[in-house]
């Protein structure tokens, strides 16, 4: 009989690249021609929250928008962050956002449902806290899960680990 095989579906961030895409924001922004004088910066804020703070709401946007792209120049999912709305304190604009990890109940499902409704016979998805193993097998059957999984247009960030 042939030992099955599995691998992880989480959803983590990279808390050093998104420290590096961070730092590397702050230095542009310092750098900046359009940000001189705009009082403009971007900094962790507690346990892996950002805060942007503009004399502006657009120049906090355009913060923002460093930010995001730094984010993707080092493969950090844009789907993980979840950014509020510029608010006014005082002369100055705040945008706080925080870093999303793991899988919520509700998504483990929608998850779950997709692996059984269109991935291949015999694969099994167990909900594991806040992610879900997948078991079969054959090998092969893994890969086409996390290829169908990969092609779906899903509202948060998945990566697949432990493939064994």
């Amino acid at each position: 009989m042939a030992a099955e095989s599995s691998f992880d579906i989480v959803s983590k961030v990279d808390h050093q690249e998104a420290d590096n895409a961070l730092n590397q924001a702050a230095k542009e922004i310092s750098q900046r021609y359009d940000f001189k004088g705009t009082d403009a910066r971007i900094t962790w804020q507690g346990e892996g929250g950002v805060l942007i703070v503009a004399n502006s709401e657009e120049r906090a946007k355009a913060v923002l928008d460093v930010f995001k792209e730094k984010l993707v120049k080092r493969s950090v999912s844009l789907k993980t962050l979840e950014t509020g709305d510029p608010k006014q304190s005082g002369k100055e604009y705040r945008i706080e956002s925080t870093f999303e990890a793991g899988i919520s109940q509700e998504n483990a499902k929608k998850v779950a449902k997709i692996v059984r409704d269109e991935g291949p016979k015999g694969v099994k998805v167990q909900v594991q806290g806040d992610e879900l193993r997948v078991t079969s097998k054959k090998k092969d059957d893994l890969q086409d899960v996390i290829n169908l999984l990969k092609g779906k247009e899903l509202d948060f960030a998945l990566q697949f680990v432990n493939y064994r």
